[in-house]
């Protein structure tokens, strides 16, 4: 899998109705998808979040092959933590070698994780493909406006916090950029063992290093330039108002929600 192959962070421009949604909806909804898929206790509720997936990315026109983009980097994880739950919960086995045994509960224990851990890459990449870091910056602020009474810079966090997600695309790509100079000058980054592929690294993470600090010199010297001081007495091209289709996703959600108790609570009975 190549580095440019990883989505996570991007902004896909679009006017579907999930573009068109408030930013604080959309980043509430994503809490409770996120808070609905840890309540499915069973594979009954899970699907749940399945089939809220099926129809809400058809709805966001988002293509199926930035979905896979999505979830494709977290495959090893999901393997290995299928694998272990495999082996490691108890229950009635199935297959036993010596310490080692696959129990009936291992297997659906490690097939719920699997499907969750899938189900929460693809839900909460769908808040970064269709909300923009300037709007995502606005949502996050307003969502937290009511720590400003104690102190707290909401402002200042909300922009690190969008920047952050705006600079992973632009860091994977420098990073990819650099095994490829460091490849054509003769580096072997793939073979040898753990130990010498970690030192293989030294010349790639050092330059990034480099690089990523030259962004950020770059960046803040850019908005010193502008004026930039914070969130104070800045106004907004654009004011943040629900509408019908957050109503709508909020209800739809909601009924999910419901689902999602009443098949895990119904299950465990």
């Amino acid at each position: 899998m190549a580095l440019t192959d990883i989505s996570i962070g991007q902004y896909f421009p679009g006017d579907s109705p999930v573009h068109r949604m408030d930013p604080r909806m959309k980043l509430v909804l994503t809490l409770v998808y996120v808070v609905m898929l840890f309540l499915a206790g069973n594979f009954s509720s899970l699907a749940m979040g399945i089939i809220l997936l099926l129809v809400v990315y058809p709805l966001s026109r988002i293509p199926l092959t930035l979905i896979l983009k999505s979830v494709k980097p977290i495959v090893p994880i999901v393997l290995f933590t299928g694998i272990l739950n495999m082996f490691f919960v108890k229950g009635d086995p199935l297959w036993t070698l010596g310490f080692l045994s696959i129990s009936r509960e291992g297997l659906r224990m490690a097939a719920l994780l699997a499907l969750r851990i899938l189900c929460l890459i693809a839900g909460t990449s769908l808040l970064t493909y269709t909300t923009s870091p300037i709007a995502l910056t606005d949502g996050i602020e307003q969502l937290f406006s009511p720590l400003k009474k104690l102190g707290a810079p909401v402002h200042e966090i909300a922009m690190m916090m969008t920047i952050t997600l705006r600079f992973i695309p632009t860091l994977i790509e420098e990073t990819d950029k650099i095994m490829s100079a460091q490849k054509a000058r003769g580096a072997d980054l793939e073979s040898g063992g753990l130990f010498q592929r970690m030192k293989a690294l030294l010349p790639i993470l050092i330059p990034l290093f480099v690089s990523a600090f030259r962004r950020a010199e770059e960046l803040a010297l850019a908005m010193e330039c502008r004026c930039y001081h914070g969130g104070e007495g800045r106004t907004r091209m654009r004011t943040l108002r629900l509408g019908t289709v957050d109503v709508l996703a909020a209800l739809l959600v909601a009924a999910f929600l419901a689902s999602t108790i009443f098949f895990s609570v119904a299950g465990a009975g």
